[in-house]
């Protein structure tokens, strides 16, 4: 059997969370020959009730689509694109008290998608990733989303300097992780619209995205360690946002 093109979703959390989220993105369900348990019973059900495909296939077919541990169960998924800039204009009218978290060029999908689930936890009400030189919303990064992405809503962004003036114009507080600067994260208050900047992993925040930023703020750190994983700064940034708000 050939295996058709498109994304994968694969192992039984993955896939449950797109048949709840957005099973209309699925194409098919394939399910290993002689592989059941009640999870994946569970999922077979799901997929035909919605009126999906499923199918029995041999385990290396499963092999050859996913990146890493299936659990015996793929879905084909139609490719997703992120919302455009004109989308964010029409639905920003919506947005009571805005809540956006903005990504600087993030190179690894893992850590994009790592960045979306945290960003799905805290309440964002929007993540926006450059359109040029940064990871782009594949297979991988779905994933480790751990089906946050289905309930976001991701923008592509052409010029992001010039969309983070575009958010101060809306009254929004644009405040960048930088290691390099002496304010702490936790000497500051961010009850306001509020958009968290993040860099990519090496660089950081580039330098016309720094002087976006209203404020630059730092996690103090008590260890040897000169920096954060991209994902785990997004994480303590946004929900410091949160704990303030409250």
């Amino acid at each position: 059997m050939k295996e058709p093109s498109g994304d994968w979703v694969y192992g039984t959390h993955s896939v449950r969370n797109v048949l709840d989220a957005a099973p209309a993105r699925v194409r098919c369900v394939w399910v290993a020959t002689g592989r059941r348990s009640e999870a994946l019973g569970d999922l077979i059900a799901q997929a035909k009730a919605l009126g999906i495909r499923v199918e029995s296939v041999d385990r290396r077919q499963l092999d050859r689509v996913a990146l890493g541990p299936h659990q015996g169960v793929a879905a084909q998924c139609h490719a997703v694109a992120p919302a455009t800039e004109a989308e964010l204009e029409r639905r920003w009218p919506g947005f009571e008290n805005p809540f956006v978290l903005v990504l600087d060029q993030v190179q690894d999908p893992r850590n994009l998608g790592a960045c979306l689930r945290a960003a799905e936890a805290a309440g964002v009400d929007a993540v926006l990733v450059p359109k040029r030189h940064a990871a782009g919303l594949t297979s991988a990064a779905i994933r480790t989303s751990s089906g946050a992405f289905e309930h976001l809503f991701v923008v592509s962004v052409t010029n992001l300097a010039r969309r983070l003036s575009w958010l101060k114009e809306q009254g929004v507080w644009v405040v960048g992780g930088h290691q390099d600067v002496g304010t702490s994260l936790y000497d500051l208050e961010m009850p306001a619209p509020t958009a968290v900047v993040v860099g990519g992993e090496g660089q950081g925040l580039r330098r016309l995205t720094a002087q976006q930023c209203d404020h630059l703020v730092r996690i103090p750190m008590a260890g040897e360690v000169a920096s954060l994983n991209v994902a785990v700064a997004a994480g303590i940034l946004l929900f410091e946002v949160v704990r303030t708000r409250q």
